[in-house]
């Protein structure tokens, strides 16, 4: 496919002189040599110029596509494209020069003096050349600014060709003088474009390589040597490189099909999780769970169930289809749950109810299909769902999240839905069972609701005791007395105590587990650690001494208060000092009296500070005290009905409640705060002098327990340590 273009070639530019001369010249060089040419001339002042335009010619015949034209052929060239110039029209020869001369003649504007023509498009003036017709060349020049060129441009099923470009003698410095000076009208590069022939690119062959670069005999086998070694050595690094493209190719084949793999695997694709995988509990049961009695009968009939169920099925009764665990953390749910499983010697299929939300939308309603579809193909088998709130929460209308309740939903038709799941039990475990749905439940769907609470003294002496038998510990520990003293501490809790007991002994260096460790760990886990690195000044001693043994006298005096542990003003964790009461029983519940000797209690630091230093010099030490006896007079208040002016009403909302309700319930707890405030101040000053001496002994030895407070009230001199 060919298109006319408006081109302008910027190889050369060539006075049209110049290329007069050329072609002139061609008519001497066709069909002989260009020394024997250069040698025939008679005049020696000839001679140089002779030479160039021999030499001209020659390059240009071979360059131009003329080298293969005959005399014939190259008059008719010459006579078409140079100027027909006729005996009359011939200027007198001057100087010896040829008939094609240079006009000096001034012309009508500076412009054109200048640079040899006007400013518009006028081609070649006919001052420059003294002739009757206009040659073909001339005419074509006159009419166009540039010459039209035919290019090859590549279309629908057209191949590239290949032309060769010539290249322009002119490329080479040229001599000034070797030609007449005159405007450059014409560029080479139109009659390039009107003379240049196709051809296609020589191969040089290595003998013509050798003759061109002059090598000598004696080289020439060293040379031909080197090229055989570059071309194998560039032979070798193109297989190198295809060797290298396709490991490369290799490579990243692997890793598609990797990626396309792990895709398929991705939850969004197949919705499958390891939650699947069963596990066998064989070496769990309850033997392995300690204080939680209760539970643990409860969990035995679910067992009996797993084991025998034609048993109960014979009469008519149904397996169970769920079992909800309630109760505080650390309790030991996951592991009654464990020990179901492992008592009925049946899979178990755990997971979390974290691993059934996903950003993807549905994934989780997906998880769980899977999860009971495999459990029905091992029933019978046991499901625990730990966290089960997560999960099983609410169903509420979110904007945020549209299609939160498709997991719940999906989890609802499995426990109780049209298809029957025979032998699977499913348990949950919670310590929120407030947030769990309403529909999960209900009776059908979790049957049984079992409490996992916190143990009472005889589990915790259950636990110590199978904690302690793990480790190699002082067999004069008894195990209840540490129990008492750890009221409210739950399975996890004594499992931490004991092992940080051990830690303790490794790092003293001893043998074995001492009484000493585990009341060194009870007091870090209800005190927090000690921090002995802080440097506290004497002053900042003194006000904690008062302080501390302020709340220990209000403690000693009041009824109904929970007996001193321990009292310290060595810094722990975030306080400078601190005081610890433990009730020597379990309390189930408590009563008015026993919440105001708590808030007496409380008040008693600051009350000390105000009592020995003065309003002016109280600190802020009392204000994680404030806050526990502000809870409790709260909920003396709005929970337990312990007020006589609001009587017996609850009030758990206090932004639903009107102004003036407000107003009396904020009233009343003042007058609570402030009636504990006085008594701990009154009875503060009855006992100054004890408590003088319990604060001299806090700046003695720090430390003391509850003899040795004892002691320090009664008057008595303690031991020195």
């Amino acid at each position: 496919m060919f298109s006319l273009s408006m081109t302008v070639q910027s190889q050369v530019t060539l006075p049209l002189s110049h290329l007069i001369n050329i072609l002139h010249s061609l008519k001497s060089s066709v069909g002989s040599s260009s020394s024997a040419t250069c040698k025939s001339r008679k005049h020696k002042e000839h001679d140089a110029e002779s030479e160039l335009h021999c030499t001209e010619s020659v390059w240009n015949l071979r360059e131009l596509g003329f080298s293969e034209l005959g005399k014939q052929q190259l008059d008719e060239l010459v006579k078409h494209v140079l100027p027909h110039v006729g005996p009359e029209e011939v200027p007198p020869p001057f100087g010896g020069q040829t008939t094609w001369r240079t006009s000096h003649l001034s012309t009508d504007s500076f412009f054109h003096n200048k640079h040899g023509f006007s400013r518009g498009p006028v081609p070649i003036s006919a001052s420059f050349f003294t002739r009757r017709h206009l040659s073909p060349l001339h005419s074509v020049s006159t009419e166009l600014q540039h010459w039209p060129v035919l290019l090859q441009s590549r279309g629908f099923k057209t191949l590239r060709s290949k032309t060769r470009r010539v290249q322009s003698a002119f490329d080479r410095p040229v001599d000034s003088e070797a030609f007449a000076p005159s405007a450059p009208y014409q560029s080479y590069g139109l009659l390039q474009g009107f003379l240049t022939r196709d051809k296609g690119i020589d191969v040089e062959t290595l003998d013509g390589l050798l003759k061109n670069k002059s090598v000598p005999d004696g080289q020439q086998d060293a040379f031909k040597r080197g090229f055989a070694e570059g071309f194998l050595k560039a032979q070798a690094l193109t297989q190198r490189t295809q060797d290298s493209l396709r490991r490369t190719r290799l490579i990243l084949l692997v890793l598609l099909l990797v990626g396309l793999y792990g895709v398929s695997k991705m939850p969004f694709v197949s919705g499958l999780d390891s939650a699947v995988d069963p596990v066998q509990m064989k070496n769990v049961t309850f033997e392995h769970v300690k204080g939680v009695e209760e539970a643990k009968n409860e969990l035995q009939e679910v067992v009996e169930f797993l084991k025998n169920p034609q048993k109960f099925t014979a009469l008519g009764g149904k397996l169970p289809k769920g079992v909800l665990l309630v109760g505080p953390p650390g309790t030991g749910k996951t592991l009654l749950a464990r020990a179901v499983a492992g008592e009925a010697d049946v899979p178990f299929y755990y997971a979390s109810g974290s691993e059934f939300d996903e950003m993807f939308v549905g994934v989780g309603a997906s998880r769980i299909r899977n999860l009971f579809r495999e459990a029905k193909t091992n029933a019978p088998c046991v499901i625990f769902i730990d966290e089960l709130d997560s999960v099983g929460g609410k169903r509420i209308e979110s904007p945020m999240h549209p299609y939160s309740r498709q997991t719940i939903n999906q989890l609802l038709a499995e426990m109780d839905g049209f298809k029957p799941n025979e032998g699977v039990i499913i348990i949950g475990a919670t310590n929120f069972p407030e947030a769990l749905d309403n529909a999960l439940i209900r009776p059908g769907r979790f049957d049984m609701q079992v409490t996992v609470p916190k143990p009472d003294v005889k589990g915790r002496t259950e636990i110590i005791n199978w904690y302690l038998k793990k480790i190699k510990v002082d067999p004069a520990i008894e195990a209840s007395i540490i129990a008492r003293g750890t009221v409210g501490f739950s399975g996890a809790d004594l499992e931490n105590l004991v092992n940080q007991a051990a830690l303790k002994a490794a790092v003293d260096g001893k043998d074995m587990v001492t009484l000493k460790e585990l009341e060194f760990a009870k007091d870090k886990i209800l005190m927090g650690p000690e921090r002995r690195s802080a440097e506290i000044d004497k002053r900042n001693k003194l006000i904690t001494a008062y302080h501390e043994s302020g709340h220990a006298i209000v403690a000693y005096y009041t009824k109904d208060a929970m007996p001193i542990n321990k009292a310290t003003i060595m810094p722990r964790g975030p306080s400078l000092g601190h005081v610890s009461m433990l009730p020597e029983n379990d309390r189930w519940s408590e009563t008015r009296s026993q919440l105001l000797a708590q808030m007496d209690v409380s008040m008693g630091g600051r009350v000390a500070e105000e009592i020995i230093f003065g309003h002016e010099y109280i600190t802020t030490g009392a204000s994680s005290d404030f806050d526990s006896a502000t809870k409790i007079a709260k909920l003396m208040v709005t929970r337990f009905g312990m007020c006589e002016k609001l009587g017996v009403m609850t009030y758990t909302n206090m932004t639903d409640q009107s102004p003036e309700t407000q107003a009396a319930v904020e009233h009343e707890i003042r007058v609570l705060l402030k009636e504990s405030y006085e008594r701990a101040k009154a009875l503060l000053k009855s006992h100054a002098k004890e408590h003088k001496n319990l604060a001299d002994a806090l700046l003695m030895y720090e430390t003391l327990d509850a003899k040795e407070i004892q002691l320090v009230l009664e008057g008595k001199t303690l031991e020195t340590r």
